[in-house]
């Protein structure tokens, strides 16, 4: 099952067990606009790529989702992560709703000014769909806060300065402090939340992370410091163990240094494919989707699952976990400490008064606290696991922003 089929079908029991009328549920589900992005290489020839922006639903405000470079930008899956901003928004309370967007075309071969260029052209065929109170993109897989601020440079050149149109940007053009570690740290204040629920604590607790990029690394850094044990950790070079523990600091300077994990000697390399079902207490999956499946669900030793990465859990591995009392963290709750913090920016923004880290930090966890309970809550009320439980305090929150709107069938 791909990840537009799981979170159509997560939707729909969430708007059964609701008793959401058929016809609204119809509406919460997406228009999208396809452009043709044609610029000169710097080579002189022309070259012709396709992009395009998913908006779900602006319900509750502005819609709000990242704009990621891919050879493989696919329309399902964008419009599946498109919903999944919705919901997630809707779980951390915060005045969003879902888009997501992006360019097919790999990154890695184009050069700095051809990606520029890309990226002004994109803007120019969206700057009318997209607004501070309209659509407010961030960055994705293949972008960051370089291509942000191409986008703010462009949009400003047809609607005046605009620091808000976009989150992610560099510090100088008026980005948050604390965004690089926005969703690693709201892993942790998630993760937190959920042991303390059953009397445990991160100290102690040993934790396997699969995906070391900017999600996974900061996670491990952040775990580390509270008295976690990390004893395994993957990336695309390969995968390394330390039943003692690894040693994250020296682990990070490694991994910068040789841009991967592969060769660091504070561990034993092992196979990467077998990296979710070492034994540990928590499982954090940072990398990406369906990854937990079927196949190996029933091999899996660790008590708690933290979805650090969008969508990792195959609907048919969530059952077979279940089954065998694995406690699940969903991803709608576990990672939206970047979505979170994305709103701290743009709030910044429009008040033009710049927060220090501790206050975002501070709120943060605030939010990703309020956010478990608030869950935990729904989990009671309807008598389901934090997956359901999310998903319906999600869909209750938009579908009562909508009938309060005046929706009408």
């Amino acid at each position: 099952m791909n990840a537009l089929a799981a979170t159509n079908r997560n939707f729909r029991l969430a708007s059964k067990l609701l008793g959401i009328d058929s016809k609204l549920a119809k509406s919460l589900l997406i228009p999208f606009r396809e452009v043709e992005c044609t610029i000169p290489k710097d080579d002189g020839s022309l070259a012709t790529y396709v992009g395009f922006r998913i908006q779900h639903d602006n319900s509750r405000g502005p819609m709000k989702g990242g704009i990621r470079y891919h050879p493989q930008v696919e329309n399902d899956e964008v419009n599946a992560l498109a919903q999944l901003m919705t919901w997630k928004a809707a779980v951390a309370n915060i005045p969003y709703g879902g888009a997501k967007g992006g360019i097919g075309c790999d990154p890695s071969e184009l050069s700095v000014s051809e990606l520029e260029r890309l990226t002004r052209v994109f803007t120019q065929k969206i700057h009318d769909l997209i607004g501070i109170q309209i659509d407010v993109p961030a960055p994705d897989m293949g972008t960051g806060p370089q291509t942000m601020a191409w986008i703010l440079d462009e949009y400003s050149k047809f609607h005046g300065h605009s620091p808000a149109i976009v989150t992610g940007k560099p510090i100088d053009l008026g980005g948050s402090l604390g965004r690089d570690a926005a969703t690693g740290r709201g892993v942790l204040f998630a993760t937190e939340a959920l042991l303390n629920q059953h009397g445990k604590t991160i100290s102690g607790q040993r934790f396997v992370i699969q995906g070391f990029g900017n999600v996974g690394s900061w996670a491990a850094k952040l775990i580390s410091e509270k008295g976690g044990k990390v004893v395994a950790v993957s990336d695309i070079t390969g995968a390394i163990m330390n039943s003692e523990g690894l040693n994250i600091p020296s682990l990070l300077k490694h991994s910068k240094e040789h841009r991967g994990v592969r060769g660091f000697q504070g561990g034993d390399p092992i196979d990467s494919n077998s990296i979710l079902l070492q034994d540990c207490d928590v499982l954090i999956p940072a990398a990406l989707g369906g990854v937990i499946n079927r196949e190996n669900a029933n091999e899996i030793k660790a008590k708690f699952v933290v979805e650090a990465a969008n969508h990792p859990t195959d609907p048919e591995a969530d059952e077979i976990l279940k089954k065998k009392g694995v406690v699940i963290l969903p991803d709608i709750l576990a990672n939206s400490g970047g979505v979170t913090v994305s709103y701290f920016e743009w709030v910044q923004n429009i008040q033009g008064f710049m927060w220090d880290e501790e206050k975002v930090n501070k709120e943060l966890k605030t939010y990703m606290t309020k956010g478990f309970k608030d869950v935990k809550e729904m989990c009671k009320t309807h008598d389901c696991d934090l997956r359901m439980g999310a998903f319906t305090l999600a869909v209750n929150r938009v579908a009562r922003a909508t009938l309060l709107r005046g929706w009408e069938a």
